[in-house]
């Protein structure tokens, strides 16, 4: 049977994420997210972000985040979900910003144009339910 954890993030743009400092205090930021469409409730989700962000930083060091549907301010719209996240390359991760392109299309394409003048490297991170 399939995990329906993630039923109250469809048709929703943003999520709430919140990362954890080694203090284990939560930091939030609302982020966007793609999952596998076609599946109905996806087991897994998708974010990106610049490999020097502070949210980066923690996931490395600690899995363990929490997740929520939220405005675009991250004013919270249901529920927080616990989760793990890890970091996803190759095959996988060009798979996640394809689900992400085609999602915030195209948004996320115009500021994947801006981006290309940054050096910040991008990376992707796989949340599952936890």
């Amino acid at each position: 049977m399939a995990d329906t954890r993630f039923a109250s993030l469809q048709g929703q743009k943003y999520i709430n994420l919140e990362t954890f400092r080694k203090n284990e205090q939560g930091v939030r930021t609302p982020v966007w997210f793609a999952g596998e469409p076609e599946q109905g409730v996806p087991e897994k989700l998708y974010v990106y972000s610049t490999a020097d962000s502070g949210k980066a930083k923690r996931i490395r060091n600690n899995p363990r985040v929490r997740l929520a549907p939220c405005d675009v301010r991250g004013k919270l719209v249901g529920e927080w979900i616990e989760a793990v996240a890890g970091l996803v390359t190759g095959e996988e991760a060009e798979h996640a910003m394809k689900l992400l392109n085609k999602k915030y299309f195209p948004w996320r394409q115009i500021l994947g144009f801006f981006s290309m003048f940054s050096r910040s490297k991008r990376v992707v991170f796989v949340i599952r339910p936890a």
